[in-house]
Parts: structure tokens; C-alpha cells; sequence
């Protein structure tokens, strides 16, 4: 297990993929990191036209970075104070499991677990064609996640919301229906929610970072134990920072040498 700091959204995608390709190299074990963004951030899903999900000129007035992922799903916009993201990556042998949905599945019921240990019951959501599997409360999405899969190892990252900022999230990413931010902001009210909004206080990191421990410990029937990127991990960051997740042709156009 990681504990992270926060870092830029180019650095912490490239660590996902480097855990990614070290566990795939069978040089670092299954491994859960739990990191944040600063500044914030949006990201978009692999395949997505980062025109056509983001306000770019909104983001470079606020300071915001964009990234893509090499996982699916759809824009999502990771606040600096607000959130604490999570990845898994895992063999599916160790999962055991191969169906993507019961992979969802597994991974969401340590999330679910430790929104319960904050005080939040959650549900887990399967999802449909447009939309990957989410955990709910009373309808609302609290987590969204998406998934990468190579040679038998899977990425699972994703968000749990700690707060919100609807008003700042929707000036952020672009809604084709909307003719405002505020109209959208009406719409995500009572499709949206987080941990200090069904509680109704605030929380600190640390409070969230332990409940997601003790969440995956209990459900997975694992014992973390905290570490740090091996040197391999520390190489491929450096390496997929600079010459993929840094650069435009990644982030706007999807291609990377």
C-alpha cells in the first residue's frame, strides 16, 4: 500500500501506469495507493475528445491541469481538497476473478465498507453502456471508477468524494445539452453526493484515508502493508511523465510515442 502526497495529475497517472507495468513485470505485488491532486484537475477517459468533454480555456484560467488516462470512462474532475482518489492494480488471479463487473464488484466493496465506517450506507451500481459501475447513496454517485486490463493485471482507479463543488465542476467540464453552468448545477444536485454532505460536517484526509484502509482490508480479507514505489516504479514515472503524460499530443490528441 501507497500513501501518497498530493501530486500533479501528470505524475499521478504516470505512477498508476508504472505500478501497472512493474506488477505486470512481476516486480512489485498487488498494490492499492491513495493520493490526491494539486493543483486539481480534470481527466479524461482513453478514448475521449478532450474538446468535446472539457472547458480548456475555463482550466488554464484557474490553474486547472488536464490529463488523460489509459482507462475508460468519462471527464471527471479531481479537486485539490476535496477528494481522495484511489488505484488498485491486481493480477485477476489474485482477484480471482476475470469478469470486469465482478472486478467492480470486489474492488467497490471495500469502498462501500469504508463509507460505512464514516457513516454513509452505499450501494453498488452496475452501470450501463455510457456508464461505468459506481457506488450510490439513495441514487446519487459518491464514487465513480474506470479500469485498464493488460496481460492478466488490472487497474481499478477512481474517486470518493469528500465534497463538493458543483458550481466549479461544471465550469470546468462541458455538458452539450447545457446552455449554462447553472443548469447543469440544477441536474447533478440530485445525481451527485459526497461523505460531508450526507453527514453534514466536515472530514479530514486522514479520517478518509484510514476508513479506506480498514474498507479494503475487511472486504478483500487483506493486510496492507505501507510501502513506498520500487526503484523500477520510481524509473517508469520519470520516464511516462516526461515523454507521454506531460505532453499534448497525449492529453489532447490521445497518442503517445
Amino acid at each position: 500500500m501507497i500513501k501518497d502526497e498530493a501530486h500533479n495529475a501528470f505524475v499521478n497517472m504516470a505512477t498508476d501506469e508504472a505500478v501497472l507495468r512493474a506488477r505486470i513485470e512481476g516486480l512489485a505485488p498487488d498494490t492499492l495507493r491513495l493520493y490526491r491532486w494539486r493543483p486539481s484537475a480534470v481527466s479524461v477517459g482513453r478514448f475521449q475528445k478532450v474538446e468535446s468533454e472539457v472547458q480548456l480555456e475555463n482550466c488554464r484560467k484557474l490553474g486547472v491541469d488536464v490529463v488523460r488516462r489509459i482507462t475508460g470512462g468519462g471527464a471527471v474532475y479531481h479537486d485539490a481538497e476535496r477528494e481522495v482518489t484511489y488505484s488498485v492494480v491486481a493480477s485477476k488471479k489474485d482477484l480471482g476473478t476475470e469478469d470486469i463487473t465482478a472486478i467492480y464488484e470486489k474492488i467497490y466493496s471495500g469502498l462501500a465498507e469504508a463509507t460505512r465506517i464514516l457513516g454513509v450506507s452505499a450501494d453498488f451500481s452496475k452501470g450501463n453502456a455510457k456508464n461505468c459501475p459506481n457506488l450510490t447513496v439513495k441514487g446519487r454517485k459518491i464514487s465513480g471508477s474506470a479500469q485498464a486490463h493488460r496481460k492478466g493485471v488490472v487497474l481499478q482507479h477512481g474517486t470518493l468524494l469528500v465534497d463538493v463543488d458543483l458550481e466549479r465542476m461544471y465550469t470546468l467540464l462541458r455538458v452539450p445539452w447545457a446552455k449554462t453552468c447553472m443548469e447543469v448545477v440544477g441536474v447533478a444536485e440530485s445525481r451527485i453526493t459526497s461523505i460531508s454532505r450526507e453527514i453534514g460536517r466536515a472530514f479530514s484526509t486522514d479520517e478518509i484515508v484510514q476508513a479506506l484502509v480498514q474498507g479494503f482490508q475487511k472486504e478483500l480479507n487483506i493486510e496492507l502493508n505501507e510501502g513506498e514505489l520500487t526503484r523500477r516504479e520510481r524509473e517508469l514515472v520519470e520516464e511516462l511523465c516526461v515523454g507521454k503524460y506531460a505532453t499534448e499530443e497525449w492529453n489532447l490528441r490521445g497518442l503517445s510515442l
